[in-house]
């Protein structure tokens, strides 16, 4: 590679297509590849290097706390889950649709995994997510009060494509954030935009934790006119082996 190549190449921002462009260029002089496949190889890595930093960007985006993939989910130590459910929604239609999808069951039957799983698909298509602990969402909705940000918090959680929200159970909530959270639900509803939630209640105990029985009403129409909600009954995954 001659320098004024590296140059350019260095100047464009094109990293892969430097690293292997003298080996690439040393095939083509020995006649094992022709001009076009050269260029076809070349290009090619560059766009593979390219869909890599994306995706790694989004992951860190969505604050992903692991990587668990759908296809290491041990489905056979689970029978609570139903894996052609789950293959199915790894096909990410319910994102198209503004379906929400509600994963309901115990401690350790393994919600916040395959929520991570769905997540991780929907990156890898190219779609943004953000992955929140409920306590750690209703946190910054308060705090949102005392500096003013609510709405700037809002638009940023409404415009990703998937938002799940984990580990929604008795929480101690002021009312300030019982309506940002429905604030928050209507405007994803509105824009079908789907949400993930893991939750240990059923719909009936949300009224418990959130009070104002009108607007459980109101929110539980906004989120189940559509969703797909998975009841998992099941031995927790943790129980260390005997």
């Amino acid at each position: 590679m001659t320098d004024e190549l590296d140059q350019l190449l260095t100047s464009i921002g094109l990293k892969r297509l430097r690293e292997i462009v003298t080996r690439e260029l040393e095939r083509a002089a020995a006649g094992q590849i022709g001009y076009e496949d050269l260029l076809v190889r070349l290009f090619r890595e560059q766009w593979r290097y390219q869909q890599d930093r994306s995706l790694h960007y989004r992951i860190q985006v969505a604050k992903l706390p692991e990587q668990w993939s759908l296809d290491t989910f041990p489905y056979q130590k689970q029978p609570g889950v139903h894996a052609p459910t789950i293959r199915q929604l790894a096909a990410l239609d319910w994102i198209a649709a503004g379906t929400n999808l509600v994963l309901v069951g115990p401690t350790g039957v393994g919600k916040t995994g395959l929520a991570i799983g769905l997540l991780l698909k929907a990156l890898q298509s190219g779609r943004p997510g953000l992955f929140i602990k409920a306590q750690d969402l209703f946190d910054e909705m308060y705090q949102s009060l005392a500096d003013r940000t609510t709405r700037r918090v809002l638009d940023r959680l409404v415009r990703v494509d998937v938002l799940v929200c984990d580990e929604l159970g008795y929480l101690t909530l002021r009312p300030e954030q019982q309506n940002i959270f429905f604030k928050l639900m209507d405007e994803r509803y509105v824009r079908h935009k789907p949400t993930v939630i893991t939750t240990n209640l059923d719909y009936e105990e949300w009224y418990g934790f959130l009070g104002n029985r009108a607007m459980v009403d109101a929110l539980l129409d906004r989120l189940r006119h559509r969703c797909q909600t998975l009841s998992i009954n099941g031995p927790s995954l943790r129980t260390p082996a005997a």
